[in-house]
């Protein structure tokens, strides 16, 4: 099958098309490559993927063949950090029993450009989703704007938070003293509120990685660009 390039958030990839040029997704989800030479596949819904204007259909060899599966672990054997984070696994300190999951992402169409946030919270069978049109933001203040909305949308500081982002600079600027030099009044606000509770965790997820609710986080984020609107469900009790 061919190749096309196209845009997935900031990011140039090549993705599975047809003949004609049109993505080809298998349950909504388009296989990618960061790297045409790299034999490591991805994949990304397609709702999410813009097709590189100018960008031509390349043939089947444009990008290398994908690598021979792993051989199967051993009973007993341990499983990766790389691979725990691919299974939905978090990088950072261990989750509290009983804490309020969530998930945070930031989408810019253009950077600076139409800007959205989406979060997945999760507490106990109740679940939260926002999606939320931020207009004219960059990326990295899109990632902030949705961490800080995960800690205004559980302010009980009785309860542990866990906050799970795709957003290294967040975290970064946020938990380990990354110096702020752009968004520096976000980043103080944002400071100030972890601050003043002792139990909320950021943990890093790898984007486009297959991480379910990662995943939802971004596709809602994308949904508040795309519509230029918010929106906000519950579901559960």
């Amino acid at each position: 099958m061919p190749w096309r390039k196209m845009r997935l958030r900031d990011s140039e990839v090549w993705a599975r098309v047809d003949d004609e040029g049109n993505p080809i997704a298998d349950a909504g989800r388009v296989e990618i490559r960061y790297n045409a030479k790299s034999p490591k596949a991805y994949h990304a819904a397609a709702k999410n993927l813009e097709v590189v204007e100018g960008s031509k259909v390349m043939p089947d060899d444009h990008c290398a063949a994908i690598e021979a599966s792993a051989p199967a672990k051993k009973p007993g054997a341990r499983t990766t950090k790389a691979e725990a984070l691919a299974k939905g696994g978090v990088d950072g300190p261990k989750i509290a029993e009983g804490a309020i999951i969530v998930y945070a992402d930031g989408a810019c169409s253009g950077n600076p450009g139409p800007a959205g946030l989406g979060m997945v919270l999760i507490d106990g069978k109740s679940r939260l989703e926002l999606s939320e049109y931020l207009g004219t933001a960059t990326n990295n203040i899109a990632e902030l704007t949705a961490v800080l909305r995960a800690l205004e949308a559980s302010p009980d500081d009785a309860r542990p938070l866990a906050i799970h982002t795709d957003s290294q600079y967040s975290i970064g600027v946020l938990s380990k003293g990354w110096k702020a030099k752009a968004n520096t009044e976000l980043v103080l606000s944002i400071r100030a509120k972890l601050a003043g509770r002792h139990n909320v965790t950021l943990h890093y997820v790898p984007g486009h990685a297959g991480v379910l609710l990662n995943e939802r986080a971004d596709e809602l984020a994308r949904q508040a660009v795309t519509n230029r609107a918010t929106s906000e469900k519950r579901y559960g009790s």
